[in-house]
């Protein structure tokens, strides 16, 4: 999409926020009104769109986009999304460790044992941690948990917390930065710790190191979208 606008600007709505574009709304692919719950995301969208070059970039739009699922494709069956979502409670990355080498598991047990400590103490629910890929069932309690806690979301959080979640493979890593117990930061280096060791350990790999960069960049965009909502 070339750009036909000079202006972009956040405006009050009726139901919340929106953006302007030289005075029209803007609205989402499906040809909703664009409205979010808070001026601050509004106006962090605003300015995805003022600093836009002439050709349209979506990538570069990240906020754009979370808003538009969110208005677009988690609203009409926010139940059935958030179902889903809480799935992921079933596999958490965290739950699975890796045989060796030594320093790799030792920077697993380190960053996970906390993450699924604060899990416990949160949501009062227990954990089965293994060794290897192989599928093990966790406690129907704590799925239950953590699902719940899921279907309590409203349509904006989930569109945030669900990149965080697919990015990382962790529920409970996502959760943990929604109720900011971890930093965005802290949370990534914690998801990514396997990549991470992958890349120190075998040296550069413009491809590999340039597919870990682009989650980055989505998954720091999302938990930045959660922080815009307050």
């Amino acid at each position: 999409m070339k750009r036909f606008w000079t202006v972009a600007e956040a405006v009050a709505q009726q139901g919340g926020w929106g953006v302007r574009l030289d005075q029209r709304p803007l609205r989402t692919p499906g040809r909703a009104l664009l409205e979010v719950p808070s001026e601050p995301l509004a106006e962090a969208i605003a300015q995805e769109w003022a600093t836009a070059g002439e050709s349209v970039d979506p990538r570069a739009m990240s906020l754009t986009g979370l808003a538009n699922a969110a208005i677009d494709r988690i609203a009409p069956d926010r139940a059935a999304f958030a179902a889903a979502l809480g799935k992921y409670a079933q596999g958490d990355l965290a739950c699975y460790r890796g045989e060796g080498p030594q320093s790799l598991a030792a920077s697993q047990a380190d960053s996970w044992d906390a993450l699924l400590g604060w899990a416990r103490r949160r949501f009062d629910v227990d954990f089965v941690t293994t060794i290897g890929l192989i599928h093990v069932a966790q406690p129907k309690a704590t799925v239950d948990r953590l699902a719940h806690e899921i279907a309590a979301l409203d349509t904006f959080r989930l569109a945030g917390l669900s990149p965080l979640v697919t990015i990382g493979g962790s529920l409970v890593a996502a959760l943990a930065v929604l109720e900011s117990a971890l930093t965005p930061g802290q949370a990534w280096d914690s998801v990514s710790i396997d990549e991470r060791w992958q890349i120190e350990k075998w040296g550069s790999d413009t491809e590999a190191e340039t597919a870990l960069a682009n989650r980055r960049r989505d998954f720091l965009a999302a938990a930045r979208f959660l922080e815009l909502l307050g």
